[in-house]
Protein backbone atom coordinates (compact mmCIF):
# COMPACT_ATOMS: atom_id res chain seq x y z
CA UNK A 1 0.00 0.00 0.00
CA UNK A 2 2.93 2.55 1.30
CA UNK A 3 4.58 1.75 -2.68
CA UNK A 4 0.68 2.96 -4.53
CA UNK A 5 0.26 5.94 -2.39
CA UNK A 6 4.00 6.78 -3.57
CA UNK A 7 3.68 6.07 -6.80
CA UNK A 8 0.34 7.98 -7.17
CA UNK A 9 2.10 10.89 -5.85
CA UNK A 10 5.00 11.49 -8.05
CA UNK A 11 3.15 13.95 -10.68
CA UNK A 12 1.96 16.07 -7.91
CA UNK A 13 6.08 16.04 -6.41
CA UNK A 14 6.98 15.82 -10.32
CA UNK A 15 4.85 18.97 -10.76
CA UNK A 16 6.41 20.63 -7.78
CA UNK A 17 9.94 20.87 -9.09
CA UNK A 18 9.22 21.44 -12.63
CA UNK A 19 6.44 24.27 -11.96
CA UNK A 20 9.16 26.32 -10.77
CA UNK A 21 10.72 26.87 -14.04
CA UNK A 22 9.47 29.46 -16.45
CA UNK A 23 7.03 27.09 -18.84
CA UNK A 24 4.04 27.99 -19.80
CA UNK A 25 0.87 26.42 -18.19
CA UNK A 26 -0.16 24.65 -21.50
CA UNK A 27 3.70 22.61 -21.48
CA UNK A 28 3.40 21.93 -18.04
CA UNK A 29 -0.56 20.43 -17.32
CA UNK A 30 0.58 18.27 -20.59
CA UNK A 31 3.48 17.15 -19.05
CA UNK A 32 1.26 16.58 -15.67
CA UNK A 33 -1.16 14.43 -17.66
CA UNK A 34 2.27 12.29 -19.16
CA UNK A 35 3.50 11.83 -15.73
CA UNK A 36 -0.29 11.09 -14.03
CA UNK A 37 -0.37 8.22 -17.00
CA UNK A 38 2.62 6.38 -16.29
CA UNK A 39 1.98 6.88 -12.27
CA UNK A 40 -1.42 5.41 -13.31
CA UNK A 41 -0.01 2.42 -15.10
CA UNK A 42 2.62 1.66 -12.37
CA UNK A 43 0.18 1.75 -9.76
CA UNK A 44 -2.29 -0.78 -11.64
CA UNK A 45 0.91 -2.98 -12.61
CA UNK A 46 1.58 -3.30 -8.60
CA UNK A 47 -1.58 -4.05 -7.79
CA UNK A 48 -2.43 -6.22 -4.88
CA UNK A 49 -5.50 -8.89 -4.27
CA UNK A 50 -7.82 -9.00 -1.66
CA UNK A 51 -10.13 -11.50 -0.81
CA UNK A 52 -9.95 -11.58 -4.54
CA UNK A 53 -10.62 -7.92 -5.35
CA UNK A 54 -8.20 -6.00 -7.03
CA UNK A 55 -6.69 -2.74 -5.44
CA UNK A 56 -4.44 -0.41 -6.94
CA UNK A 57 -4.47 3.87 -6.02
CA UNK A 58 -3.95 4.47 -10.08
CA UNK A 59 -7.54 6.14 -10.04
CA UNK A 60 -5.37 9.40 -8.18
CA UNK A 61 -3.28 10.09 -10.83
CA UNK A 62 -6.59 9.88 -13.10
CA UNK A 63 -8.59 11.94 -11.61
CA UNK A 64 -5.62 14.64 -11.08
CA UNK A 65 -4.58 14.69 -14.91
CA UNK A 66 -7.94 14.62 -16.11
CA UNK A 67 -8.98 17.38 -13.92
CA UNK A 68 -5.84 20.17 -14.70
CA UNK A 69 -4.85 18.31 -18.12
CA UNK A 70 -8.37 18.86 -19.76
CA UNK A 71 -10.02 16.88 -22.12
CA UNK A 72 -7.47 16.18 -23.98
CA UNK A 73 -5.90 14.32 -21.38
CA UNK A 74 -8.66 12.85 -20.16
CA UNK A 75 -9.42 11.19 -23.04
CA UNK A 76 -5.77 10.14 -23.50
CA UNK A 77 -5.95 8.90 -19.33
CA UNK A 78 -9.49 7.20 -20.58
CA UNK A 79 -7.40 5.49 -23.78
CA UNK A 80 -4.85 4.26 -21.34
CA UNK A 81 -7.05 2.68 -18.72
CA UNK A 82 -9.11 0.83 -20.68
CA UNK A 83 -6.28 -0.80 -22.25
CA UNK A 84 -4.94 -1.67 -19.12
CA UNK A 85 -7.77 -3.04 -17.60
CA UNK A 86 -8.72 -4.96 -21.21
CA UNK A 87 -5.92 -7.27 -20.36
CA UNK A 88 -6.47 -8.07 -16.64
CA UNK A 89 -9.97 -8.07 -16.60
CA UNK A 90 -10.70 -11.82 -16.33
CA UNK A 91 -14.41 -11.90 -13.57
CA UNK A 92 -17.54 -10.68 -14.29
CA UNK A 93 -17.60 -8.55 -11.24
CA UNK A 94 -14.53 -6.70 -12.74
CA UNK A 95 -16.81 -6.04 -15.80
CA UNK A 96 -19.83 -5.07 -13.98
CA UNK A 97 -16.75 -2.60 -12.32
CA UNK A 98 -15.36 -1.46 -15.52
CA UNK A 99 -18.65 -0.47 -17.00
CA UNK A 100 -20.06 1.26 -14.18
CA UNK A 101 -16.56 3.30 -14.23
CA UNK A 102 -17.16 4.15 -17.72
CA UNK A 103 -20.89 4.89 -17.61
CA UNK A 104 -21.42 6.90 -14.39
CA UNK A 105 -17.37 8.30 -13.17
CA UNK A 106 -16.73 9.27 -16.45
CA UNK A 107 -19.63 11.45 -17.50
CA UNK A 108 -18.97 12.63 -13.89
CA UNK A 109 -15.48 13.90 -14.72
CA UNK A 110 -16.25 15.32 -18.35
CA UNK A 111 -18.58 17.31 -16.13
CA UNK A 112 -16.53 18.61 -13.68
CA UNK A 113 -13.50 19.87 -16.13
CA UNK A 114 -14.91 23.26 -16.62
CA UNK A 115 -16.24 24.12 -13.43
CA UNK A 116 -13.32 23.13 -11.64
CA UNK A 117 -10.85 25.18 -14.00
CA UNK A 118 -13.02 28.24 -13.16
CA UNK A 119 -13.59 27.73 -9.34
CA UNK A 120 -11.25 29.30 -6.82
CA UNK A 121 -8.52 26.69 -4.69
CA UNK A 122 -11.42 26.17 -1.74
CA UNK A 123 -13.91 25.04 -4.63
CA UNK A 124 -11.11 23.10 -6.70
CA UNK A 125 -10.06 21.20 -3.50
CA UNK A 126 -13.80 20.24 -2.41
CA UNK A 127 -14.33 18.60 -6.40
CA UNK A 128 -11.02 16.91 -5.98
CA UNK A 129 -12.52 15.34 -2.88
CA UNK A 130 -16.12 14.74 -4.22
CA UNK A 131 -15.01 12.84 -7.18
CA UNK A 132 -12.14 10.84 -5.57
CA UNK A 133 -14.76 10.34 -2.45
CA UNK A 134 -17.29 8.71 -4.97
CA UNK A 135 -14.99 6.72 -6.45
CA UNK A 136 -13.25 4.96 -2.97
CA UNK A 137 -16.90 4.56 -1.87
CA UNK A 138 -17.32 2.45 -4.87
CA UNK A 139 -14.54 0.67 -4.33
CA UNK A 140 -15.83 -0.69 -1.27
CA UNK A 141 -19.58 -1.17 -2.27
CA UNK A 142 -18.19 -3.46 -5.13
CA UNK A 143 -15.80 -5.13 -2.86
CA UNK A 144 -18.94 -5.99 -0.50
CA UNK A 145 -20.76 -7.24 -3.61
CA UNK A 146 -17.78 -9.16 -4.84
CA UNK A 147 -17.83 -11.05 -1.97
CA UNK A 148 -21.25 -11.59 -1.52
CA UNK A 149 -21.84 -13.06 -5.46
CA UNK A 150 -19.02 -15.40 -4.37
CA UNK A 151 -20.90 -16.72 -1.87
CA UNK A 152 -17.78 -16.38 0.44
CA UNK A 153 -18.59 -15.21 3.90
CA UNK A 154 -17.58 -11.28 4.77
CA UNK A 155 -14.44 -11.44 6.72
CA UNK A 156 -14.11 -8.23 8.50
CA UNK A 157 -10.65 -7.84 8.67
CA UNK A 158 -10.29 -7.76 4.77
CA UNK A 159 -13.04 -5.24 4.79
CA UNK A 160 -11.27 -2.97 6.93
CA UNK A 161 -7.72 -3.57 4.79
CA UNK A 162 -10.61 -2.17 1.96
CA UNK A 163 -11.63 0.87 3.82
CA UNK A 164 -8.03 1.35 4.95
CA UNK A 165 -7.32 1.33 1.41
CA UNK A 166 -9.70 3.58 0.25
CA UNK A 167 -8.92 6.08 3.46
CA UNK A 168 -5.14 6.07 2.10
CA UNK A 169 -6.39 6.75 -1.57
CA UNK A 170 -8.50 9.81 0.14
CA UNK A 171 -5.80 11.38 1.82
CA UNK A 172 -3.31 10.68 -1.56
CA UNK A 173 -5.57 12.93 -3.62
CA UNK A 174 -6.04 15.71 -0.87
CA UNK A 175 -2.61 15.06 -0.66
CA UNK A 176 -1.82 15.16 -4.70
CA UNK A 177 -4.08 18.19 -5.22
CA UNK A 178 -2.85 20.48 -1.91
CA UNK A 179 0.69 19.99 -3.65
CA UNK A 180 -0.84 21.07 -7.23
CA UNK A 181 -2.69 24.22 -6.00
CA UNK A 182 0.05 25.14 -3.04
CA UNK A 183 2.68 25.15 -5.83
CA UNK A 184 0.31 27.30 -8.68
CA UNK A 185 -0.97 29.69 -5.55
CA UNK A 186 2.84 30.21 -5.15
CA UNK A 187 3.77 30.46 -8.51
CA UNK A 188 1.15 32.96 -9.17
CA UNK A 189 2.26 34.99 -5.74
CA UNK A 190 5.68 34.92 -7.19
CA UNK A 191 4.29 36.32 -10.61
CA UNK A 192 2.35 39.48 -8.89
CA UNK A 193 5.28 40.03 -7.19
CA UNK A 194 7.17 40.33 -10.16
CA UNK A 195 4.88 42.31 -11.26
CA UNK A 196 4.42 44.66 -9.23
CA UNK A 197 7.91 44.70 -8.34
CA UNK A 198 8.40 45.75 -12.17
CA UNK A 199 5.35 48.35 -11.83
CA UNK A 200 7.94 49.87 -9.02
CA UNK A 201 10.37 50.36 -10.78
CA UNK A 202 9.06 51.75 -14.19
CA UNK A 203 7.50 54.30 -11.91
CA UNK A 204 10.64 54.81 -9.89
CA UNK A 205 12.52 55.42 -13.18
CA UNK A 206 9.71 57.81 -14.39
CA UNK A 207 10.24 59.63 -11.29
CA UNK A 208 13.97 59.60 -11.63
CA UNK A 209 13.80 60.67 -14.86
CA UNK A 210 11.22 63.38 -14.50
CA UNK A 211 13.84 64.68 -11.27
CA UNK A 212 16.83 64.63 -13.51
CA UNK A 213 15.18 65.97 -16.64
CA UNK A 214 13.04 69.21 -15.03
CA UNK A 215 14.18 72.21 -14.82
CA UNK A 216 13.74 72.31 -10.78
CA UNK A 217 16.47 71.83 -8.70
CA UNK A 218 15.85 68.64 -6.30
CA UNK A 219 17.66 67.55 -3.17
CA UNK A 220 16.25 64.63 -1.15
CA UNK A 221 17.91 63.50 1.68
CA UNK A 222 16.65 61.09 4.55
CA UNK A 223 16.26 61.18 8.63
CA UNK A 224 19.46 61.81 9.15
CA UNK A 225 20.19 64.35 6.42
CA UNK A 226 22.23 62.35 3.80
CA UNK A 227 21.53 63.07 0.19
CA UNK A 228 19.67 60.13 -1.54
CA UNK A 229 18.94 61.75 -4.70
CA UNK A 230 20.10 64.93 -6.39
CA UNK A 231 19.62 65.97 -9.92
CA UNK A 232 22.27 68.39 -12.52
CA UNK A 233 20.14 71.33 -11.88
CA UNK A 234 20.87 71.14 -7.61
CA UNK A 235 24.84 70.27 -8.54
CA UNK A 236 25.01 73.41 -10.28
CA UNK A 237 23.78 75.42 -7.57
CA UNK A 238 26.30 73.68 -5.45
CA UNK A 239 29.08 73.49 -8.12
CA UNK A 240 31.56 75.07 -5.58
CA UNK A 241 31.16 71.87 -3.15
CA UNK A 242 30.79 69.58 -5.84
CA UNK A 243 34.45 69.10 -6.47
CA UNK A 244 33.94 67.45 -9.87
CA UNK A 245 31.98 64.50 -7.94
CA UNK A 246 29.75 62.83 -9.90
CA UNK A 247 25.75 62.35 -8.85
CA UNK A 248 26.77 58.93 -7.14
CA UNK A 249 30.05 59.85 -5.80
CA UNK A 250 26.94 62.60 -3.68
CA UNK A 251 25.28 60.15 -2.98
CA UNK A 252 25.47 59.17 1.43
CA UNK A 253 26.75 62.77 1.53
CA UNK A 254 25.63 65.07 4.47
CA UNK A 255 24.00 68.41 3.15
CA UNK A 256 25.63 71.01 5.35
CA UNK A 257 29.07 69.28 3.81
CA UNK A 258 27.55 70.00 0.29
CA UNK A 259 25.92 73.56 0.99
CA UNK A 260 28.52 74.40 3.39
CA UNK A 261 30.12 78.33 2.81
CA UNK A 262 27.04 78.76 -0.30
CA UNK A 263 23.65 78.60 1.14
CA UNK A 264 22.70 78.75 4.41
CA UNK A 265 18.82 79.36 4.13
CA UNK A 266 18.48 75.95 2.38
CA UNK A 267 20.30 73.80 4.94
CA UNK A 268 17.53 75.81 7.73
CA UNK A 269 14.75 75.12 5.14
CA UNK A 270 15.65 71.46 4.92
CA UNK A 271 16.08 70.71 8.94
CA UNK A 272 12.96 72.42 9.23
CA UNK A 273 10.79 70.18 6.47
CA UNK A 274 12.93 67.05 8.82
CA UNK A 275 11.23 68.31 12.14
CA UNK A 276 7.97 68.32 10.74
CA UNK A 277 7.87 72.32 9.88
CA UNK A 278 4.86 72.61 7.11
CA UNK A 279 6.08 73.11 3.36
CA UNK A 280 7.52 76.76 3.23
CA UNK A 281 8.88 79.06 0.00
CA UNK A 282 11.21 81.49 0.20
CA UNK A 283 13.16 83.87 -2.47
CA UNK A 284 16.61 83.79 -2.18
CA UNK A 285 19.95 84.78 -4.14
CA UNK A 286 22.76 83.18 -4.76
CA UNK A 287 25.95 83.83 -6.96
CA UNK A 288 24.25 86.72 -8.67
CA UNK A 289 20.82 84.42 -9.64
CA UNK A 290 17.10 84.43 -7.66
CA UNK A 291 15.83 81.37 -6.77
CA UNK A 292 12.26 80.07 -5.33
CA UNK A 293 13.08 77.69 -2.35
CA UNK A 294 10.61 75.35 -1.29
CA UNK A 295 11.30 72.36 0.94
CA UNK A 296 8.82 69.73 2.41
CA UNK A 297 8.54 66.29 4.48
CA UNK A 298 8.57 63.17 2.92
CA UNK A 299 6.66 60.44 5.20
CA UNK A 300 5.71 57.18 5.34
CA UNK A 301 2.15 56.62 4.16
CA UNK A 302 1.02 54.40 6.53
CA UNK A 303 2.79 55.32 9.70
CA UNK A 304 2.77 58.64 9.04
CA UNK A 305 6.65 59.00 10.33
CA UNK A 306 8.96 61.65 8.63
CA UNK A 307 11.13 59.38 6.43
CA UNK A 308 13.18 62.57 4.94
CA UNK A 309 12.73 65.67 3.48
CA UNK A 310 12.81 67.56 0.03
CA UNK A 311 14.34 70.61 -1.14
CA UNK A 312 13.12 72.15 -4.28
CA UNK A 313 14.40 75.37 -6.27
CA UNK A 314 13.43 77.15 -9.41
CA UNK A 315 15.71 79.88 -11.08
CA UNK A 316 13.71 82.79 -11.50
CA UNK A 317 16.36 85.07 -12.49
CA UNK A 318 15.51 85.05 -16.36
CA UNK A 319 11.63 85.24 -15.28
CA UNK A 320 12.53 88.75 -12.96
CA UNK A 321 14.43 89.83 -16.24
CA UNK A 322 11.59 89.63 -18.31
CA UNK A 323 9.10 91.05 -16.43
CA UNK A 324 11.12 93.75 -16.09
CA UNK A 325 11.87 94.25 -19.51
CA UNK A 326 8.18 93.87 -20.08
CA UNK A 327 7.62 96.72 -17.85
CA UNK A 328 10.54 99.02 -19.75
CA UNK A 329 8.72 97.86 -23.07
CA UNK A 330 5.72 98.77 -21.74
CA UNK A 331 7.06 102.52 -20.53
CA UNK A 332 8.75 102.65 -24.26
CA UNK A 333 5.80 101.86 -25.80
CA UNK A 334 4.07 104.73 -23.90
CA UNK A 335 6.67 106.86 -24.46
CA UNK A 336 6.80 106.08 -28.28
CA UNK A 337 2.85 106.38 -28.58
CA UNK A 338 3.13 110.62 -26.83
CA UNK A 339 6.09 110.99 -29.12
CA UNK A 340 4.53 109.28 -32.24
CA UNK A 341 1.25 112.22 -31.37
CA UNK A 342 3.68 115.23 -30.59
CA UNK A 343 5.34 114.15 -33.99
CA UNK A 344 1.82 114.17 -35.62
CA UNK A 345 1.08 117.38 -34.37
CA UNK A 346 4.29 118.82 -35.12
CA UNK A 347 3.66 118.60 -38.78
CA UNK A 348 1.38 121.30 -39.05
CA UNK A 349 3.39 124.06 -37.79
CA UNK A 350 6.64 122.71 -39.94
CA UNK A 351 3.94 122.67 -43.22
CA UNK A 352 3.22 126.64 -42.21
CA UNK A 353 6.60 127.22 -42.05
CA UNK A 354 7.45 125.73 -45.20
CA UNK A 355 4.88 127.80 -47.46
CA UNK A 356 5.94 130.97 -45.88
CA UNK A 357 9.61 130.01 -46.03
CA UNK A 358 8.73 129.46 -50.21
CA UNK A 359 7.09 132.32 -50.01
CA UNK A 360 10.33 134.37 -49.20
CA UNK A 361 12.37 132.87 -51.53
CA UNK A 362 10.46 134.44 -54.22
CA UNK A 363 10.54 137.74 -52.95
CA UNK A 364 14.46 137.59 -52.30
CA UNK A 365 17.77 138.45 -53.96
CA UNK A 366 19.41 135.70 -56.26
CA UNK A 367 22.38 135.61 -53.59
CA UNK A 368 20.07 134.16 -50.70
CA UNK A 369 18.59 132.02 -52.68
CA UNK A 370 20.80 129.08 -51.69
CA UNK A 371 19.97 129.42 -48.13
CA UNK A 372 16.20 128.98 -48.85
CA UNK A 373 17.34 125.72 -50.64
CA UNK A 374 19.19 124.16 -47.91
CA UNK A 375 16.04 125.72 -45.35
CA UNK A 376 13.88 123.49 -47.59
CA UNK A 377 15.52 120.53 -48.07
CA UNK A 378 16.11 120.29 -44.15
CA UNK A 379 12.57 120.86 -43.97
CA UNK A 380 11.74 118.21 -46.33
CA UNK A 381 14.41 115.54 -45.06
CA UNK A 382 12.67 116.35 -41.37
CA UNK A 383 8.85 115.52 -43.15
CA UNK A 384 10.48 112.24 -44.03
CA UNK A 385 12.12 111.23 -40.45
CA UNK A 386 8.42 112.65 -39.22
CA UNK A 387 6.77 110.21 -41.81
CA UNK A 388 8.85 106.99 -41.34
CA UNK A 389 8.61 107.63 -37.68
CA UNK A 390 4.95 107.83 -38.05
CA UNK A 391 4.98 104.67 -40.33
CA UNK A 392 7.24 103.00 -37.92
CA UNK A 393 4.42 103.93 -34.37
CA UNK A 394 1.24 102.73 -36.67
CA UNK A 395 -0.49 99.34 -35.71
CA UNK A 396 -3.00 99.40 -38.54
CA UNK A 397 -4.98 97.20 -40.40
CA UNK A 398 -4.08 97.42 -43.98
CA UNK A 399 -6.11 96.55 -47.26
CA UNK A 400 -4.61 93.96 -49.28
CA UNK A 401 -5.44 93.07 -52.68
CA UNK A 402 -4.49 90.73 -55.05
CA UNK A 403 -1.47 91.81 -57.31
CA UNK A 404 1.61 90.59 -58.45
CA UNK A 405 5.06 91.46 -57.49
CA UNK A 406 7.03 92.07 -61.13
CA UNK A 407 4.19 94.74 -62.30
CA UNK A 408 5.21 96.02 -58.81
CA UNK A 409 8.81 96.50 -59.41
CA UNK A 410 7.97 97.36 -63.08
CA UNK A 411 6.06 100.35 -62.07
CA UNK A 412 9.21 101.40 -60.14
CA UNK A 413 11.76 100.74 -62.08
CA UNK A 414 11.68 104.32 -63.58
CA UNK A 415 12.07 106.07 -60.12
CA UNK A 416 14.95 103.58 -59.42
CA UNK A 417 16.66 104.35 -62.55
CA UNK A 418 16.60 107.97 -62.30
CA UNK A 419 18.31 107.41 -58.73
CA UNK A 420 20.46 105.31 -60.12
CA UNK A 421 21.64 106.95 -63.15
CA UNK A 422 22.08 110.08 -60.50
CA UNK A 423 24.86 108.10 -58.46
CA UNK A 424 26.41 106.54 -61.82
CA UNK A 425 24.92 103.23 -60.67
CA UNK A 426 23.25 100.53 -63.26
CA UNK A 427 19.99 98.25 -61.83
CA UNK A 428 19.74 94.88 -63.12
CA UNK A 429 16.59 93.12 -63.11
CA UNK A 430 16.09 89.23 -62.64
CA UNK A 431 12.43 89.08 -62.49
CA UNK A 432 10.89 85.21 -62.87
CA UNK A 433 7.64 85.35 -65.50
CA UNK A 434 3.92 84.07 -64.18
CA UNK A 435 4.64 84.61 -60.51
CA UNK A 436 1.76 83.93 -58.35
CA UNK A 437 -0.08 86.70 -57.17
CA UNK A 438 -0.26 87.63 -53.50
CA UNK A 439 -2.54 89.37 -51.09
CA UNK A 440 -0.39 92.63 -51.28
CA UNK A 441 -0.69 96.43 -50.17
CA UNK A 442 0.91 98.10 -52.76
CA UNK A 443 1.59 101.25 -51.50
CA UNK A 444 3.70 99.64 -48.41
CA UNK A 445 5.48 96.98 -51.14
CA UNK A 446 6.75 100.09 -52.67
CA UNK A 447 8.04 101.81 -50.03
CA UNK A 448 9.56 98.24 -48.74
CA UNK A 449 11.33 98.37 -52.21
CA UNK A 450 12.56 101.89 -52.65
CA UNK A 451 13.73 101.45 -48.74
CA UNK A 452 16.14 98.39 -49.55
CA UNK A 453 17.12 99.48 -53.08
CA UNK A 454 18.17 103.27 -51.83
CA UNK A 455 19.93 101.57 -49.08
CA UNK A 456 21.72 99.98 -51.42
CA UNK A 457 22.80 102.71 -53.48
CA UNK A 458 23.89 104.72 -50.33
CA UNK A 459 26.28 101.83 -49.37
CA UNK A 460 28.04 102.02 -52.67
CA UNK A 461 30.34 104.44 -54.42
CA UNK A 462 30.11 106.12 -57.80
CA UNK A 463 29.75 103.07 -59.70
CA UNK A 464 28.45 99.40 -59.18
CA UNK A 465 25.25 97.86 -59.94
CA UNK A 466 22.02 96.84 -58.07
CA UNK A 467 20.26 93.39 -58.58
CA UNK A 468 16.29 93.07 -58.30
CA UNK A 469 15.38 89.45 -58.59
CA UNK A 470 12.00 88.19 -57.62
CA UNK A 471 11.23 84.26 -58.01
CA UNK A 472 9.12 81.20 -56.29
CA UNK A 473 9.70 78.77 -54.36
CA UNK A 474 7.57 75.87 -52.37
CA UNK A 475 6.03 78.34 -49.93
CA UNK A 476 6.55 81.83 -50.96
CA UNK A 477 7.04 84.50 -53.26
CA UNK A 478 10.99 85.31 -52.92
CA UNK A 479 12.14 89.58 -53.18
CA UNK A 480 16.18 90.24 -53.04
CA UNK A 481 18.41 93.47 -53.84
CA UNK A 482 21.66 92.38 -53.93
CA UNK A 483 24.27 95.67 -53.82
CA UNK A 484 27.99 95.60 -54.51
CA UNK A 485 28.59 98.38 -51.71
CA UNK A 486 30.93 98.10 -48.34
CA UNK A 487 29.48 95.35 -46.39
CA UNK A 488 28.10 95.34 -43.06
CA UNK A 489 30.14 94.18 -40.21
CA UNK A 490 29.03 90.67 -38.21
CA UNK A 491 28.57 92.51 -35.20
CA UNK A 492 25.98 95.27 -36.44
CA UNK A 493 23.99 92.75 -38.87
CA UNK A 494 21.65 91.79 -35.65
CA UNK A 495 20.83 95.18 -34.50
CA UNK A 496 19.92 96.37 -38.21
CA UNK A 497 16.38 96.18 -37.96
CA UNK A 498 16.40 98.16 -34.20
CA UNK A 499 14.32 101.27 -34.54
CA UNK A 500 17.49 104.27 -34.52
CA UNK A 501 20.26 102.11 -35.43
CA UNK A 502 22.28 103.17 -38.21
CA UNK A 503 25.14 102.98 -40.10
CA UNK A 504 24.72 105.76 -42.25
CA UNK A 505 26.60 109.41 -41.01
CA UNK A 506 23.41 111.21 -41.57
CA UNK A 507 20.77 108.16 -41.22
CA UNK A 508 17.87 107.94 -38.61
CA UNK A 509 17.65 103.94 -38.28
CA UNK A 510 14.49 103.93 -39.24
CA UNK A 511 14.35 102.91 -42.70
CA UNK A 512 15.16 99.43 -41.88
CA UNK A 513 12.67 98.83 -39.12
CA UNK A 514 10.18 100.04 -41.16
CA UNK A 515 10.76 97.71 -43.67
CA UNK A 516 10.42 94.96 -40.78
CA UNK A 517 7.26 95.93 -39.95
CA UNK A 518 5.55 95.81 -43.30
CA UNK A 519 7.07 92.73 -44.47
CA UNK A 520 5.84 91.28 -40.86
CA UNK A 521 2.12 92.83 -41.51
CA UNK A 522 2.26 91.03 -44.79
CA UNK A 523 2.80 87.74 -43.10
CA UNK A 524 6.52 87.22 -44.53
CA UNK A 525 10.12 87.18 -43.26
CA UNK A 526 13.07 89.35 -44.45
CA UNK A 527 17.10 87.89 -43.85
CA UNK A 528 20.35 89.75 -44.49
CA UNK A 529 23.40 88.08 -46.08
CA UNK A 530 26.72 90.77 -45.86
CA UNK A 531 30.53 90.26 -46.50
CA UNK A 532 32.55 93.03 -45.83
CA UNK A 533 33.73 94.62 -49.21
CA UNK A 534 31.62 92.22 -51.20
CA UNK A 535 28.34 93.52 -50.45
CA UNK A 536 24.81 92.88 -49.21
CA UNK A 537 22.05 91.01 -50.40
CA UNK A 538 18.43 91.40 -48.39
CA UNK A 539 15.96 88.35 -49.17
CA UNK A 540 12.62 88.73 -48.24
CA UNK A 541 9.82 85.59 -48.23
CA UNK A 542 6.25 86.37 -48.85
CA UNK A 543 4.46 83.30 -47.82
CA UNK A 544 1.77 81.93 -50.55
CA UNK A 545 -2.25 82.81 -49.85
CA UNK A 546 -4.79 80.69 -51.60
CA UNK A 547 -6.64 82.61 -54.20
CA UNK A 548 -10.15 84.06 -52.84
CA UNK A 549 -13.71 80.99 -53.23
Amino acid sequence: MLLQAILALVPALAFQIRYDRSDSWKEVSLLLAALCGGAMALCMLTSYVVDGYELNLGLSPYILGSLYGGLPAMAMLTVLYIGLRAICMDASWELAGFLSFLMIFVPLLVLTIRPFRLAKRHDRMKMAWMLAGVLYICHVVLYVVTVRASNMPLDFGCLLQVFAFSTVGLAVQWASFFIVESVKEKQQLHEQLQHMSGNFRNEAQKLQQFIDETSLGVVIVDREGRITHINEMAMQLFHKNVNGRSRLELIGLSFPRLSEGIDKESQELLYGALKGKQATSHLSKTDAKTYVKTSFSIRDLQSGAITGAALIFYDVTELNWLRDELGRMERLSLVGQMAASITHEIRNPMAVIRGFVQLMRERSPDHLQEYFRIVLDELDRANSIINDFLSLAQNRMIEKERCSLNSIILELLPLLMADANMRGLKIELDLEEDLPELELNEKEIKQLILNLVRNGMEAMEDKGEIRIAAFAIEDAVVLQVTDEGIGIPEEKIERLFEPFFTTKERGTGLGLPLCLSIVERHNGVIEVESREGEGTTFTVKLALEPPPA
